[in-house]
């Protein structure tokens, strides 16, 4: 992996992210792909399992935005970047920011096939 293309695949993801595209978010990962949502607990593992939990958490979310950049790629050919998403929750009436790290591992096609993430969120002035 390169920088390029781990920039190339965050576009990716953030964009279906922002459109809320589950389906586009989704071919971002490999079919069989681990997603470890923070660090602690057992991964979401393959389509129907990352599917669940992505559209539970984005339908509570409206107007997001997201940004990243690519902070390295590891000697054994993992990338690391630095990534933040601000949006609003109606049911709350909040705006929300997270910020954190993503270790991405893809395959030869360029999707996903291992990823990790770890963050941080506070709650933004209205």
């Amino acid at each position: 992996m390169t920088l390029n293309e781990l920039r190339d695949w965050l576009d990716a993801y953030g964009r279906a992210w922002e459109r809320q595209d589950v389906d586009a978010f989704l071919a971002c990962f490999t079919e069989d792909a681990e997603y470890y949502w923070g660090p602690f607990g057992e991964p979401l593992r393959g389509h129907d399992e990352i599917r669940a939990r992505t559209e539970k958490a984005v339908s509570q979310q409206h107007g997001i935005v997201f940004g990243h950049e690519p902070l390295a790629i590891t000697p054994d050919g993992r990338g690391i970047a630095w990534w933040t998403v601000t949006y609003d929750v109606p049911a709350s009436g909040k705006r929300v920011q997270d910020e954190g790290i993503f270790l991405v591992t893809l395959d030869g096609d360029g999707r996903c096939r291992e990823f990790r993430e770890w963050w941080n969120e506070r709650e933004l002035e209205r």
